[in-house]
């Protein structure tokens, strides 16, 4: 099994050498799998419980102090799964790998992913909160109450890049293939001081995940930006068009920075198994294997 995961792409972080290790286990767990769909569910479920990242434990808080996790799952064969704006599940990969499985449709949101989880078994109603982001939300003058409207005006100068906090991007992810067939997953705790029930491109198709038969790919970094360029079904729309994994990476995030201006990272796998990664940002650690 090819794959290769990373664990967010933004500032350079200040605990590089065991956020590293822990990139090292998830891609050891992925490859310890014999199907593709498998392995980036294995991995993406390790950095989901390390709090070094922002996924599951210890993900970005929404301006009404509620942790929300969405997840994107994708196959070759375009099968594909996401849940999204989940308070209380730890796990958003497997949430959206039973989406795909288990039911006709490609995406679940809100309150009735979250029952969906519970009920296929995925655990709910877990403690995200970690002591530096219970910390950081304490710490703030004052939090928004009322309208969507008040909250709007609260988090205006609040969402973002941060320039304190190099984790505020840490989306994760894996590609997978076993020589026929690949799978991309990408899972998030969102981004800092959101409005309450943001979205962003973690589990929109050809925005933070997406497989074809060409390739997959996996994306991290300024949400909005993402979905608007549709990242990952740019990385591989270069692999169809017949560049190897490195330079559909390269190209589609200098497609990104072009149109945005903004900061972003993807990996990719193609039909060699050759492995690629680019990003504008700082710094994106991955881990191969």
């Amino acid at each position: 099994m090819r794959i290769i995961v990373h664990g967010g792409a933004g500032g350079a972080p200040d605990d590089p050498e065991p956020r590293e290790a822990v990139l090292d286990d998830a891609a050891d767990a992925g490859a310890d799998e014999s199907d593709p769909l498998d392995a980036v569910e294995a991995a993406v479920r390790v950095l989901e419980s390390d709090e070094r990242f922002n996924a599951g434990v210890g993900g970005a808080v929404q301006s009404d102090g509620i942790i929300r996790t969405d997840a994107g799952v994708m196959t070759s064969d375009r099968e594909a799964g996401s849940a999204g704006s989940m308070p209380g599940v730890e796990h958003a990969v497997s949430v959206a790998r039973h989406v795909a499985d288990d039911t006709p449709h490609v995406q679940l949101a809100g309150v009735h992913a979250v029952d969906f989880a519970e009920d296929v078994g995925v655990e709910t109603e877990v403690d995200l909160w970690t002591e530096r982001s219970r910390e950081r939300w304490e710490g703030l003058d004052g939090h928004p109450e009322g309208t969507p409207s008040e909250h709007l005006a609260w988090i205006q100068d609040r969402f973002g890049d941060d320039p304190d906090d190099p984790r505020d991007h840490d989306t994760v992810g894996a590609v997978a293939y076993d020589g026929d067939s690949f799978a991309a997953a990408t899972s998030t705790g969102g981004r800092w001081f959101a409005l309450a029930g943001r979205v962003g491109d973690v589990p929109q198709i050809g925005s933070g995940f997406y497989a074809a038969p060409a390739g997959a790919a996996s994306a991290t970094g300024a949400g909005e930006a993402i979905a608007k360029t549709t990242l990952t079904r740019r990385a591989v729309r270069y692999l169809e068009d017949g560049v190897d994994a490195a330079t559909a990476a390269e190209r589609a995030v200098a497609d990104l920075g072009e149109l945005t201006g903004e900061g972003a990272g993807v990996i990719v796998l193609d039909r060699e198994g050759r492995f690629g990664e680019a990003y504008n940002t700082d710094a994106m650690q991955t881990s191969r294997n």
